[in-house]
């Protein structure tokens, strides 16, 4: 009875081994698809968080203190340059005028008087002098009470639109105080942060720098019809992020664009000689990428790589490989470190000629 259960346990045993040795040679006979990075010339379009901002937009505030006693436009109007926007109450400084006016009458009276009797020998020509000066102190008054009254309009210095309006008729406005915005879109800027790094390829690599004419994607992931022109890079690196700020220009004929708007300023930037590789021959890793390498013993070895930029389908490779290196192309979720596989080579011309790619 032991001896059958004894030979029945061996011969299961048998079995089980036979069964796996036939998983281990199935899994030594699967093939993967390898092939190598390849080194071309080509272009990607590189992504920039950008601030929106209009050509030119500024606060108007009162430059008198007084009542508010008109508003001639509404919020988001568009103006014209010179047109009247609020009136502050003018009667006290109407009042000032008046009675500069008649001081300076006053002392038109005392010159003439000065200069008859002066030139009568009456009194001295100092005394006409003096009437002249008091005249001129008047007159001086005049020009000062009518500075003043032309304060309480407040006129549009450029043409543009108007923003909000804080006060309401009847408030009382202090001298400075905030009465609205006025922003002039006609053209629009576009603020985007470069990396040190990037600005020295822009600047020195005359030939391959991105081109000048970039894109905006709106918030809504919809792109400007305009194409806009970096026309400006800031004087200084801001210590902090390590970036400098560039600005491209964008026309606003729509009226699309407004003051403090979001975007994506899109750069093609062209690169020579770049590393490239199929993005499906990698895998991700707390946000840090990866390839499976072959080695000459066909062991399969993980290798981190730094991407510097990505065309459809594909990924410029900035470290990490070099063009003799032979990557996992099909199956990469299926190795794991140190395998020992089998493997069929796939020329990378070929493997692009399956891809998207836009090659020079």
């Amino acid at each position: 009875m032991n001896k059958k259960l004894v030979l029945l346990g061996l011969i299961a045993v048998l079995g089980l081994a036979s069964c796996n040795s036939k998983k281990e040679e199935k899994v030594e006979e699967e093939k993967f698809v390898v092939t190598n990075p390849v080194v071309m010339d080509t272009s990607f379009t590189k992504e920039y968080v950008s601030q929106i901002r209009s050509v030119r937009d500024i606060e108007l505030r009162a430059q008198e203190k007084g009542f508010l006693e008109k508003i001639y436009v509404d919020e988001g109007q568009y103006v014209s340059a010179g047109q009247i926007l609020f009136k502050i109450m003018p009667k006290i400084y109407e009042a000032e005028l008046l009675k500069a006016q008649s001081e300076v009458q006053a002392a038109q009276i005392e010159l003439q008087n000065a200069k008859m009797l002066a030139d009568k020998n009456i009194v001295s020509k100092s005394e006409q002098a003096l009437a002249q000066a008091k005249l001129a102190q008047a007159q001086a008054q005049v020009s000062l009470a009518k500075l003043h009254l032309s304060f309480t309009d407040i006129r549009a210095p450029f043409s543009g639109t108007i923003d909000r309006i804080p006060k309401k008729l009847g408030s009382l406005i202090d001298e400075g105080e905030l009465l609205t915005t006025l922003s002039d879109n006609s053209k629009m800027y576009a603020y985007f942060n470069v990396s040190e790094p990037e600005y020295l390829d822009y600047q020195n690599n005359i030939k391959g720098r991105g081109n000048s004419n970039v894109s905006l994607l709106l918030a809504n992931n919809e792109l400007l019809k305009y194409k806009g022109k970096v026309e400006v890079i800031e004087s200084e690196f801001d210590n902090e992020t390590g970036n400098i700020a560039f600005r491209a220009s964008f026309p606003n004929n729509d009226k699309l664009l407004r003051n403090g708007q979001t975007g994506k300023i899109l750069m093609v930037v062209p690169v020579t000689n770049a590393l490239i590789i199929p993005q499906k021959a990698t895998y991700e890793i707390q946000d840090k990428k990866y390839v499976f390498v072959v080695d000459n013993n066909n062991v399969v070895r993980s290798r981190e790589i730094t991407i510097t930029g990505e065309v459809p389908d594909l990924y410029v490779v900035k470290s990490g490989l070099s063009a003799t290196d032979k990557i996992i192309l099909e199956g990469v979720q299926k190795v794991k470190e140190e395998d020992k596989i089998k493997f069929e080579y796939q020329k990378p011309e070929e493997v692009l000629s399956h891809l998207r790619v836009k090659a020079e």
